[in-house]
């Protein structure tokens, strides 16, 4: 932020909060906004900086074990499960609490509500193995802490599934998903401790920013990011 007068107070790109469907894909929009003059009053502009049209992530993808889809109902109590298994370290709030909540009709609404559990045209697949059909946890791209043009890829396994490739190989299918939208960048956070994390990133070709947020008692999440070839 510059600060000073009578020039522009404030200048910043501003992703808008709600996307807007297009014909051949959805737009994001980025705006500057700025005050000029000494004081708010004395005027505003708006310029438009740039309008990207993407596609939206497929809501299924398929890899040679796996098959990533949409949420359905019943896939509420194994997606309880996760909530679990989670490490300790991991905010309260992403934890069963003390009373049990979530509950699994508290999951269950959430994926009535949002089959893809993201903002529109994003989505967190649900993963299934091919052979078996069974459920083995998600994988796809959020908002989370980046934005709609740069958003977060994000996974997370049940502990049954660990130790054979699924993580890396969800992934890497929703990375080229992702690239196929037209996204040139893709973001992850992931905090310090969690090093099976960092490894699946590391094989996709991401590496660490120089932004880190700090946190004492859940421990630092350090930002990962991957600019995308374009294809």
């Amino acid at each position: 932020m510059a600060v000073g007068c009578p020039v522009e107070q404030e200048s910043r790109p501003t992703p808008l909060s709600d996307p807007v469907g297009a014909a051949f894909g959805r737009v994001a929009l980025l705006v500057e906004i700025g005050i000029t003059g000494d004081r708010p009053a004395a005027g505003r502009w708006v310029r438009l900086v740039e309008m990207r049209t993407y596609e939206d992530l497929p809501a299924e993808l398929v890899t040679e074990r796996l098959r990533l889809r949409r949420w359905v109902p019943s896939d509420a109590e194994q997606f309880r499960g996760l909530w679990f298994e989670r490490d300790p370290r991991v905010p309260a709030a992403r934890r069963i609490d003390a009373e049990g909540r979530p509950t699994v009709e508290d999951v269950r609404g959430w994926l009535v509500d949002n089959p893809l559990t993201a903002a529109p045209g994003l989505g967190l697949l649900a993963i299934e193995l091919r052979d078996t059909g069974g459920f083995i946890g998600y994988c796809g791209l959020t908002v989370g802490h980046g934005s709609f043009d740069e958003p977060e890829i994000a996974y997370e396994l049940a502990q049954r599934a660990h130790g054979h490739g699924y993580a890396t190989e969800a992934a890497r299918a929703v990375l080229e998903a992702a690239i196929r939208t037209g996204r040139r960048r893709l973001w992850a956070t992931v905090r310090e401790w969690n090093t099976p994390s960092f490894r699946v990133l590391e094989k996709l070709g991401f590496h660490r920013s120089d932004r880190v947020d700090e946190d004492v008692e859940h421990g630092n999440s350090i930002w990962m990011t991957r600019v995308l070839d374009p294809r």
